[in-house]
C-alpha cells in the first residue's frame, strides 16, 4: 500500500506549545484543565483553579477540554498598568524567593467573590467593559497583594530578566 496523499496525520494527545509569557496575568479555570512544564517544574491546573503566570518565563502547555470547552478568566497584569498602580500604592520590594513559573493562589472569600462580580460588566463578546477594566484589574491586584503581600516581589520587579547560558 502506498501513502503519500497525507498532508498532515496527528494521533494521541496534542503536542503543547511553547511560549514565553510576555506580562504577568492571573487565570481562573472555569472548565477544561492545563498542564504546563517551566523546565524544572511541573504544573496542572483544574476547574476552581487560581494561578498567576509570571512574566518572562519559558513554558509550555497543554490544555485539554471538558465535553469540548476549556473555559477561564484571564486578567493581564501588564507593566504599564504595574507601574501606575505603584505609583499610587507603595509598596517595598524585594527580591522574590520563588522561581516558579506559575504560582497558585488559594481560594478565598475575597477572590471567589471578585470572580463573581466581574459578570455584570461582562459585555458578551469576550471582553470585560473598557469602563471598568482598570478599575477591575486594580481591585484584583488588591486582592492578590493582601491575600500575599510577598507578590509584591513578584509584580514590582521590572528590571531586565536574567539571560540564558545557551552553553549549559
Amino acid at each position: 500500500m502506498k501513502v503519500n496523499n497525507i498532508q498532515s496525520c496527528h494521533l494521541g494527545p496534542e503536542i503543547s506549545p511553547e511560549m514565553v509569557i510576555q506580562e504577568h496575568y492571573f487565570l481562573y479555570l472555569l472548565k477544561g484543565s492545563m498542564k504546563a512544564y517551566d523546565g524544572t517544574k511541573n504544573y496542572e491546573l483544574y476547574p476552581g483553579d487560581y494561578c498567576l503566570a509570571r512574566k518572562n518565563y519559558l513554558v509550555r502547555y497543554t490544555k485539554f477540554k471538558d465535553e469540548g470547552a476549556f473555559e477561564k478568566i484571564i486578567i493581564t497584569l501588564d507593566e504599564p498598568f504595574l507601574r501606575n498602580f505603584l505609583d499610587k500604592h507603595a509598596y517595598a520590594v524585594h527580591t522574590s524567593k520563588s522561581q516558579d513559573a506559575y504560582l497558585t493562589i488559594p481560594e478565598n472569600k475575597l477572590l471567589r467573590n471578585f470572580i463573581q462580580s466581574l459578570e455584570p460588566y461582562y459585555s458578551g463578546d469576550l471582553q470585560l467593559d473598557e469602563t471598568f477594566a482598570n478599575v477591575k484589574r486594580e481591585e484584583l491586584l488588591l486582592i492578590l497583594l493582601k491575600t500575599d503581600p510577598g507578590l509584591a516581589d513578584v509584580f514590582f520587579n521590572f528590571g531586565i530578566p536574567h539571560k540564558i547560558d545557551l552553553e549549559t
